[in-house]
């Protein structure tokens, strides 16, 4: 039986992110999103025994934008989520999918020895991880066919 190639969570995440201050503003984050192309941003740890947060393009239409609040009032840690699930980088990325699906999510840090290292969406599991496994000729496919 062939050992099929594992895609880990490192071989398709980004590791090009930004982190804020929790108390930073969401205008001065929605600045940061534009500038950096980018649908998510990385709250800081206030100290070593905090957690990261997270705050989503989707947060801030849900959470600001819907309810007619002005962004230059907003502070981060009023709409981020926080504690945000992570996961690890040696993760195998079908896992990962399913991690998602059973928590919902579109986006999560990649987190290693404490640290952020990168940050992984459902594109990169999806578009990176199937175009990186037609390049290692793996025949169980990620997406099956139904029907």
């Amino acid at each position: 039986m062939k050992q099929a190639n594992i895609i880990r969570v490192r071989d398709v995440m980004k590791s090009n992110f930004d982190i804020v201050e929790r108390t930073a503003t969401v205008e001065e984050v929605l600045r940061r999103m534009e500038y950096l192309d980018t649908k998510c941003i990385v709250v800081n740890k206030r100290d070593q025994d905090d957690e990261y947060g997270i705050l989503l393009i989707s947060d801030i239409a849900r959470k600001v934008l819907a309810h007619d609040h002005a962004p230059e009032r907003v502070n981060v840690y009023e709409v981020m989520t926080k504690p945000v699930i992570n996961v690890r980088p040696d993760m195998n990325i079908k896992y990962c999918a399913r991690l998602f699906d059973r928590f919902n999510l579109s986006r999560a840090p990649v987190i290693e020895d404490g640290q952020i290292i990168g940050i992984v969406s459902l594109t990169d599991l999806i578009l990176r991880g199937m175009r990186k496994q037609q390049r290692l000729g793996d025949e169980t496919p990620i997406l099956k066919k139904v029907g």
